[in-house]
């Protein structure tokens, strides 16, 4: 990402402010410069080791949780014609009166759900 010679180059408060653009802190006395390159030329290699270790930070889900979202989907179901089609009227805006509209809620929200947890397992799956 970066190179020494071009984080050298750089005063100690350009160092300062990338550091903070990236909530990297220095290593040691942070009024020398090499007190943040050090960890401005170390952290992308230690963020990807972090996540190859799977012991902090973020790490894959397990195949087990991978499955349980796949059994969400599957309880949620699929939407009829008629819920679809009230999916679509609550998109353009229009609400029924109350307190059928708590429920018109409750269904776009469920769609919304299905849709993040569809898009969740597509990614994973990249």
């Amino acid at each position: 990402m970066f190179t020494r010679s071009e984080l050298e180059s750089k005063t100690l408060k350009e160092l300062k402010d990338l550091a903070a653009c990236y909530g990297i802190k220095p290593v040691g006395n942070p009024g020398y410069k090499t007190s943040w390159i050090t960890p401005l030329l170390a952290f992308p290699m230690q963020a990807i080791q972090q996540f190859q270790d799977h012991k902090k930070g973020l790490r894959n889900p397990s195949w087990r949780s991978s499955e349980a979202l796949g059994t969400i989907l599957y309880e949620i179901g699929e939407p009829t014609d008629e819920q679809a089609a009230l999916i679509r009227a609550t998109l353009e805006g229009k609400l029924l009166p109350l307190p059928e509209r708590y429920e018109q809620t409750r269904l776009l929200n469920l769609h919304k759900t299905k849709q993040l947890i569809q898009e969740a397992i597509e990614t994973l799956n990249k």
